[in-house]
């Protein structure tokens, strides 16, 4: 399953991008976002998150 960011959390602070091994997670204005179709669950992102706001969909 897919993991997604929590928009309203997010500070934009890009730690998860540089963790995606996949590649999957983007800028998209002042927050980022997870690209569901490249995403391989492996959590890397969430792990790196200093607010919590990434988790499984």
């Amino acid at each position: 399953m897919a993991y997604k960011i929590d928009s309203d959390a997010c500070v934009n602070c890009g730690a998860c991008e540089g963790e995606c091994p996949s590649g999957a997670i983007s800028e998209t204005g002042d927050k980022r976002a997870i690209n569901a179709d490249n995403c391989v669950s492996c959590g890397a992102c969430a792990s790196v998150c200093p607010v919590g706001a990434i988790a499984e969909a």
